[in-house]
């Protein structure tokens, strides 16, 4: 027996007991905290990836042609080398030297498609305008980007679905929001989420919570596997090893490199010089 605030007894079997956690309960919170590592996760290697992709472009564009200079200067030596001494070996080395200079790419092979109303990419345009070519703008994703991202990840992820109609559906919806998110453009990303809250909801036929629950961790789980593989294939790459070595200043990273390649041309030039004397 208890005292009351009055005085009074009270029975113990009176007293309000705590309801008792259901099995789902704990399952349903390990649930949540898997998604939400997992959109974080999303959200860091999509950003990875438009980061890798913005700096392969620009990294193409300001460095590719010292890299096809560096090239051909290293055939010249090797076949000046060669004329030189007629031996059979610098012969061999002049030769592949030689292939390995690779032929001046096409407008279309230089901008990847990048196309204006007219059918040209802005950079062809503008060279033929005689206009002052910009370089692609590198696209950081601001805060807001990244939350409606996330939302719409959570929302609308296709493995979310119970039938194919549905399925297809949830693909073509992510793919325009992945597009949008790799440009960062949040008004666009908003607009999305609207037409998502505003479109139809699907009647379909619901597990039950605890089989739910236990497929979308499984889900989680193989989702969570191939989003690692894909980001060591990312951060393994040549130019994901490159932005490693500078994740905050890329921009400055580009001119190191164009500062060492500058510097080496400058040592071929002399070299082919001395020997075409």
């Amino acid at each position: 027996m208890t005292q009351d605030a009055s005085g009074g007894q009270t029975s113990r079997n009176d007293e309000v007991q705590d309801p008792q956690p259901r099995p789902e309960d704990r399952l349903e919170k390990a649930v949540r905290a898997a998604e939400q590592a997992l959109i974080e996760f999303e959200i860091a290697l999509e950003t990875f990836r438009v980061e890798i992709e913005n700096f392969s472009r620009l990294h193409h564009q300001r460095l590719g042609p010292m890299y096809t200079r560096l090239d051909e200067l290293d055939a010249l030596i090797a076949e000046a080398q060669a004329a030189r001494t007629g031996d059979p070996e610098d012969l061999h080395k002049a030769r592949e030297a030689r292939a390995r200079v690779m032929p001046m790419p096409g407008v279309e092979e230089l901008f990847h498609g990048w196309m204006d109303s007219d059918g040209l990419p802005p950079e062809a345009a503008a060279m033929l305008n005689d206009q002052p070519v910009q370089a692609p703008k590198r696209v950081r994703p601001s805060e807001e980007a990244r939350k409606r991202y996330r939302e719409l990840a959570r929302k609308a992820h296709p493995d979310l679905a119970q039938d194919e109609s549905e399925r297809e559906r949830r693909e073509e919806f992510i793919t325009r929001v992945n597009a949008a998110y790799a440009l960062g453009d949040a008004e666009a990303l908003r607009a999305l989420s609207e037409e998502w809250d505003a479109g139809p909801v699907p009647a379909e036929e619901q597990p039950s919570e605890a089989e739910e629950l236990y497929a979308r961790l499984e889900w989680l789980s193989r989702r969570k596997e191939l989003l690692t593989a894909v980001a060591k294939e990312l951060e393994e790459g040549a130019i994901g090893g490159m932005l490693r070595l500078a994740p905050d200043d890329p921009d400055r990273l580009l001119e190191e490199i164009a500062e060492q390649l500058l510097a080496q041309v400058a040592e071929r030039e002399k070299e082919l010089s001395r020997l075409v004397q």
